[in-house]
């Protein structure tokens, strides 16, 4: 983990500019991590980059193991050979702002499988070894992965769970003649795979060599509607059917009255104890490769999972069920080594979390924006923070600074209006504000404070409202869209974040 004072900025790749309607892992990219290194940052914190199937949400990939291949680059196979400038071209306009997924889908899968003709039409024999290497590496997951995309097109989209039984159950007579008569839909998803987490690690290694280290995200569960509960419905609760029988999600707390439903089903541990965990080392095995370090998602939910009654609509009556974090951290450590791992532990925590957390030594979480709904003594104030902390202004999961503090309770806010404007003054009064520039306000009291770390959300560098949230709790649509221009960022901001930082110490060295 990171001892010294440093810091950085949350922004997930689908947010940057580009041409394409939705960031990528393409110049625009390496552009961002310049302008890191102009604002002396060396933090780039990214939300998890796992496969978002049909949905949108990034907490619920169809695989724990491949990337995202909406983010691959069509620039970048250009340059590599693959596509011709032309079919770029050819590229229906996108919105600059919000990402409309199923229109950028059905364009990158297009650009997709001509790049994968190309490659197959090619004698490129470097880029063919590298691909055999990549394959050969990813043995864990790959296949099967690809064999899951292949088959939920030619089922039509259905869930694993509607599949005929013989596939439902993974019938070894059955799978082998899906495989040979998909087999050039499948090779097509591997290569997708190899694109993706190749240019992933040509990014990767270019901050890192600016001195940037990437914090990944790791969602505690998986899709139901997955590979992996696909391949391994046994390290599940399911029914015979494959159907969940508890899923997942948290009780009422600041989010909602109702809590969280997202309906992910829950992992049977024992089933997971008794083969040594093998499939979380493999899980954790593969972000040590992708990141420097990573936040776990729901970390309370490695010591009791809130379990919720499949049939139900809302998360209240579920029940906390205990799991064995403890002894999974250990094996994971003893076959890992050190865990690079920042603890989300917002929302309803437990001594048992807290002692989980401090055993482990993982750094935990503290928002700013929480910090004024109760007193002075209250955790997530910024002068309250400990060292071994991560302190943000916001989250994805909250709304940007400026849209929290110009919030109205007629604009539908489920917090009373005299709990808004109590929270407002606490806050003007805390800081010493008039509100004009209440995102910077919070931006240098995170990087003023003690945690070791800090992290500003990028609406939050821009100064922007609402429209720049990026998720909504326990809501469906409209989520995970948003991105910036490429002129809403300046040197003005590399400064201003470059002083801050430099005034507070956080300016970190190559090598450091």
């Amino acid at each position: 983990m990171i001892s010294t004072r440093a810091s950085g900025i949350l922004l997930h790749p689908t947010s940057l500019p580009g041409r394409f309607g939705i960031g990528d892992l393409g110049d625009e990219a390496y552009r961002f991590a310049d302008f890191l290194v102009g604002a002396g940052q060396s933090l780039w914190q990214v939300l998890p980059l796992g496969s978002t199937g049909s949905g949108a949400s990034p907490y619920s990939c169809d695989s724990a193991f491949a990337g995202n291949t909406l983010l691959v680059s069509p620039e970048k196979l250009v340059a590599a050979g693959l596509l011709l400038e032309t079919e770029l071209t050819a590229a229906q306009p996108f919105s600059a702002e919000r990402v409309d997924f199923d229109r950028v889908r059905e364009d990158k899968t297009a650009l997709l499988a001509g790049a994968f003709e190309c490659f197959n039409e090619s004698g490129n024999t470097s880029l063919r070894n590298e691909y055999a290497s990549f394959c050969r590496a990813q043995t864990f997951w790959l296949d099967d992965y690809s064999l899951f995309l292949a088959l939920k097109e030619q089922q039509g989209g259905m869930a694993w769970s509607e599949w005929e039984p013989p596939l439902r159950r993974r019938e070894p007579p059955a799978l082998e003649r899906v495989r040979t008569d998909l087999s050039r839909q499948v090779e097509a998803q591997k290569f997708y795979q190899f694109l993706l987490f190749k240019q992933w690690f040509e990014l990767k290694q270019y901050c890192n060599a600016k001195g940037i280290r990437v914090i990944g995200d790791l969602p505690i569960f998986v899709a139901h509607d997955s590979a992996d509960v696909w391949v391994n419905p046994g390290l599940f609760k399911l029914d015979r059917d494959g159907l969940p029988l508890v899923v997942a999600g948290v009780p009422p707390d600041y989010y909602s009255a109702t809590g969280q439903f997202w309906g992910n089903p829950i992992y049977n541990w024992e089933a997971m104890r008794a083969d040594g965990f093998a499939w979380w080392i493999e899980r954790l095995r593969a972000m040590l490769r992708m990141f420097d370090l990573f936040r776990v998602d729901h970390f309370r939910g490695f010591a009791a999972c809130w379990e919720i009654p499949a049939g139900d609509k809302t998360a209240e009556n579920g029940r906390w069920v205990a799991a064995p974090g403890r002894a999974l951290f250990a094996v994971a450590q003893q076959k890992l080594g050190e865990l690079p791992i920042i603890a989300e532990d917002l929302g309803v925590i437990t001594p048992e979390v807290d002692e989980l957390r401090d055993a482990l030594g993982f750094p935990g979480m503290r928002v700013m924006q929480f910090g004024f709904s109760s007193d002075r003594e209250n955790i997530h104030l910024p002068g309250n923070y400990p060292a071994n902390v991560v302190a943000y202004t916001a989250t994805h999961d909250n709304d940007t600074t400026v849209g929290w503090f110009n919030e109205l309770a007629e604009d539908g806010s489920s917090r009373p209006a005299e709990n808004i404007e109590r929270e407002k003054e606490f806050c003007r009064e805390y800081l010493g504000s008039d509100g004009k520039e209440i995102n910077w306000d919070f931006i240098e009291a995170v990087l003023a404070s003690r945690a070791n770390m800090a992290i500003i959300p990028l609406p939050d560098v821009l100064g922007l409202g609402s429209e720049a949230r990026m998720n909504l709790p326990n809501t469906v649509a409209g989520n995970w869209a948003w991105r910036f221009k490429s002129n809403d960022l300046n040197e003005n901001h590399a400064a201003r974040l470059r002083e801050l930082a430099e005034l507070h110490g956080r300016v970190m060295k190559v090598g450091v």
